[in-house]
């Protein structure tokens, strides 16, 4: 058992195995209804377009929340702030998405969504900050497979579709989401401590105001550009978000509308593609962590590539659709569940511990500036051919494979195992 997830959860102490404990209630809230906001979106009357508008809003309010979460971060402290904005990012906005009736409901929820960009930053300190170095890619290899426990779950969505049809079935599924969000809020603030760093920073910004504090941002800037690997890693998250943004985005929209397949099944999808996700982060994922990370990389954005070349290639009468998809899956489970890991994995390694609050919302606003606009990008392609934002995915993959064959030509070694 030594050296396995399985293990890595039996071990886990403090800060670290509350956020791996409570994030299952992640997966059976907001992961049950956030991937069908889209088609959602779609069954009440907005066009693709106003789909990826709002995309593209979220997304530049993630990017300016992002850019003060470092000193809320830091003058709250990794608790407070986790869990108020949780409440203000996900819960509220979970109550407008069951009540929506048309453009401005989405755009409300999207625009207090965006302080997520706060409660990724301060959520993600309270879960690395107390760990062991050697656990922080377990560690998040289990946050993933948490996250996807909602697939259990998701036939449930099947039958609330089949038999309400699409939108009574996810307004339900956005008060169940309330709910338990709810109580995981409440569950991680009062069974949580306030992390050693997030003292310090309490007590050093204390008399500060965010302003002043964001102020210092050119210095830490400095301090990530100093750091190749993760400047590197940097630009490759920011890479696969754009690609995550648009698959999960404009995924459902193409296999109901275009390939025509039943809104009914679409859980089912979700069900596959959670079940491979887990299957890769505990069997085939943690065998590519040892030695330098340039194999694995390359193979994460390889198979991204693949899913989505095989998703625009399905023809849509062919009576081998449905396994065709199922394949596209395939490649695409690896690829995200790899992506993420790895991504998080080497920030968290290679952030200076004092001022990862701040170096953290740099990281975050950068990849919501540069993703921005490929939001509305997407809804624009799609409403011309449901098959483009997929190819505009491909050539982003393609960037990407070229980054990591760049920054490899020197042999960093970025082994979780080693640090």
């Amino acid at each position: 058992m030594k050296n396995t997830l399985f293990s890595t959860v039996k071990e886990l102490k403090g800060n670290p195995r509350v956020c791996v404990y409570t994030e299952p209630l992640w997966g059976l809230s907001m992961n049950l209804c956030m991937p069908y906001l889209s088609v959602y979106m779609l069954a009440i009357g907005l066009s693709d377009t106003r789909i990826g508008f709002i995309v593209t809003v979220n997304t530049l309010m993630q990017m300016l929340f992002s850019f003060f979460s470092g000193p809320i971060t830091d003058k709250m402290g990794r608790r407070k702030a986790t869990a108020f904005f949780d409440v203000v990012a996900w819960c509220i906005p979970s109550l407008i998405w069951w009540r929506a009736e048309g453009f401005w409901f989405f755009l409300i929820a999207a625009i207090l969504n965006g302080t997520n960009g706060i409660t990724t930053n301060s959520w993600h300190c309270l879960l690395v900050e107390d760990a062991e170095k050697k656990q922080i890619t377990k560690v998040y290899s289990l946050i993933m497979i948490c996250g996807q426990l909602s697939a259990i779950f998701a036939p449930i969505s099947a039958v609330l579709i089949h038999r309400f049809t699409l939108i009574p079935a996810i307004r339900i599924l956005f008060i169940n989401a309330f709910i338990l969000m709810l109580i995981k809020v409440v569950i991680l603030y009062l069974t949580s401590k306030e992390t050693g760093t997030g003292k310090i920073r309490i007590t050093e910004t204390k008399g500060k105001n965010i302003f002043q504090l964001a102020g210092g941002y050119g210095d830490v800037i400095k301090i990530i550009l100093k750091s190749r690997g993760m400047v590197f890693a940097i630009v490759i998250a920011a890479l696969g978000w754009i690609v995550g943004m648009i698959n999960n985005t404009f995924w459902q929209i193409l296999v109901n509308k275009k390939l025509l397949v039943p809104e009914n099944i679409l859980p089912l999808f979700n069900v596959f593609r959670s079940v491979l996700a887990i299957i890769f982060l505990f069997f085939v994922i943690p065998r590519f962590l040892k030695g330098i990370l340039k194999v694995p990389f390359l193979l994460t954005f390889i198979s991204y590539f693949i899913g989505q070349l095989l998703l625009i290639l399905i023809p849509v009468d062919s009576s081998i659709k449905y396994p065709l998809i199922l394949v596209s899956l395939v490649f695409e489970g690896f690829g995200l569940g790899a992506l993420f890991m790895l991504c998080e994995s080497v920030i968290a390694i290679h952030v200076d511990p004092n001022e990862r609050a701040r170096i953290m919302a740099i990281r975050y606003m950068f990849i919501m500036m540069v993703s921005a606009p490929f939001g509305w990008i997407g809804g624009f392609l799609s409403d011309i051919s449901r098959n483009l934002p997929f190819i505009l995915n491909m050539i982003i993959l393609m960037i990407g494979i070229a980054v990591i064959l760049l920054y490899y030509r020197r042999e960093n070694d970025h082994s979780a195992e080693k640090a």
